[in-house]
Formats: C-alpha cells, structure tokens, sequence
C-alpha cells in the first residue's frame, strides 16, 4: 500500500496526460488560510515521501495540496512530460482543476526547479514560494567534464537506460544515505516508501525525461538565475549548509536577486532539511506563512 502522510487524503486526477495521485488535507470545513501546493524532488521522490509531515505541519490552518508528477510514485503509470516548464503547467493544471485561484508553492529540489518556473509562468497563480534547496540556480554541474559526461548518459536510448537504473536503484537505501547528515534521523517509513518506490517497473524515469530537457553538453538548459529577479512575490528558500546534491551558494544568488527573497541556511543538515531540521524548518515556514495570512486579511479589509 502507498504511502499516505497523516492528515492526507488521495484523490485521482486526469488532466489529459493520464490518473495523477494527489494527496490533499482533510478539512472540513475548508480552512481559511492561503492553499499550500507543494512539488516533490527528482530521483525516485513522491508527493508523500517529500512532504511525508507537511500535512500535520502546516496543514492544520490552510489546504495542503501536493501531487505525484508524471512518472513518479503513484503517477509512475503516467507518461513523463519531460522538463521543468512542462512539469509546471502539469502542477498549474493541478490547481486550477481543484479551483485554487492563488496559492503559496512549495518545492524542493527538482521541484524547487518547478515551483520557480510556475512561478514566471503564471504570476497570477502564484502567491509566494517556499523552495527548499530548489534546483534550477546553476549554469553548470560541478564542472565541464562531469556536465558532459551527465549529458552523455542522459542520452542513452532506453533499451540501454532503463536496466541501467533497475540496476542503480537496488541501492537505494545507500543513495539515500549520501543525501542526509543524520540518516538515523529520518522516518523510518519515509526511508521504506523510497526504497520501495526505487523498486517500482520503470523507476526513475520521469526524473530521466527530467535529465534528459535540462542537461546540455556545456551548461545547463535550466538555469534561471539571469530572470530569477523577475519573480517578485515572497519567497522563503530553506538550505542545508553540508548539501551534497544542490550547492547552498545558488539560493544564496538566487534570494539576493529577487527583490522580496530571504535565505535560511541550516547548519549541519544536507539535502533534506524538512526533515534534518524540522523543528527549525517547520517554525521558518509556519511563521512565513502566517505574515502571508495577515498580508492578505489586511488588504481585503481595506475600503
């Protein structure tokens, strides 16, 4: 059985592309607070993996709302769109099916990529944005040779690229430990789910189609730190100082560019600083999106 993160509910969409699972908050009546939408990471990540205690979090006072992508977890039957903009019309095809006029959007990694793209291509969808080591902020992988030699692989044909990742996802759980600083600190169900999910018939492959749009011979067709500026809403980035997938430093250009961005570094936590540092990250966020509920109450009261 899937992973189903307490306080959540899945509900199956199709919006043309194939059944997507959705997990959303239950709350009856609506609560009132800005809807939370939020976009899991690449690899073999889920909506419930991610944002596995994001409902009890920060659910309690708004809609939380967060879809598995094409390819991944309960959407793996679904053909991969490919590339971040066209994962974020996916994510806006999302919440305009569920009638979310405006929503705050969160992403992590891979879909910190998404959540920025959603963000340029449908201000008047998008709140403000909660990006947790968001992908997306670099003109490079490490250095020219690795950013050549990823492009290369990416381009294998699948015949070649699917036994080739059965074959890298055995390992998992070691994969997984390379992320964090603290593995032990994980739950234990989290670490299960993604195991499991590493497991499933063609794992992996929508982060490959993922890999295959953003990964160019000589640089990176993704990077948005020349039009970040352009994104004038809110924006809280969360970032583990010892993150060993996504360099700190990109959030850091990232937030100084955008005219109403702060950066919260977290010492001593990797990549997965929802759950490295959640009690820090939980207050971050909550106190981020209280001040948006009182933005918004305030201006509505005005004649």
């Amino acid at each position: 059985m899937a992973l189903t993160p307490a306080g959540s509910t899945e509900r199956t969409l199709d919006l043309g592309h194939g059944p997507l699972r959705v997990l959303y908050s239950v709350a009856d009546p609506a609560p009132p607070g800005i809807p939370l939408l939020l976009v899991h990471g690449g690899g073999t990540d889920s909506a419930a993996i991610s944002w596995y205690e994001a409902y009890s979090t920060f659910g309690p006072g708004r809609p939380v709302v967060a879809p598995d992508l094409p390819g991944f977890g309960g959407s793996t039957g679904v053909a991969p769109v490919g590339g971040p903009d066209a994962l974020a019309d996916v994510v806006a095809g999302v919440a305009d099916r569920l009638g979310l006029r405006r929503v705050v959007v969160g992403g992590i990694s891979m879909g910190g990529d998404v959540a920025l793209q959603l963000a340029l291509r449908r201000p008047d969808l998008v709140e403000a944005l909660v990006l947790v080591a968001p992908g997306g902020l670099t003109p490079l992988l490490g250095n020219r040779a690795l950013q050549f030699s990823s492009w290369l692989a990416a381009q294998l044909p699948d015949p070649v690229l699917v036994p080739l990742a059965r074959i890298a996802n055995r390992f998992a759980r070691s994969a997984l430990r390379r992320m964090v600083r603290n593995p032990e600190g994980l739950p234990a169900e989290v670490v299960d789910e993604f195991v499991r999910e590493a497991r499933r018939p063609r794992a992996g492959m929508g982060y490959a189609r993922y890999n295959q749009a953003t990964l160019g011979p000589r640089a990176m067709r993704n990077d948005l730190q020349p039009v970040v500026g352009r994104i004038t809403v809110p924006a809280l980035f969360l970032h583990g100082a010892d993150d060993p997938m996504v360099d700190p430093g990109d959030s850091r250009r990232a937030a100084a560019a955008m005219p109403d961005a702060r950066l919260v570094t977290l010492p001593g936590c990797g990549h997965w600083a929802q759950f490295e540092a959640r009690e820090r990250v939980a207050r971050e966020v909550q106190e981020f999106l209280a001040g948006l509920d009182r933005r918004r109450d305030t201006a509505g009261a005005r004649p």
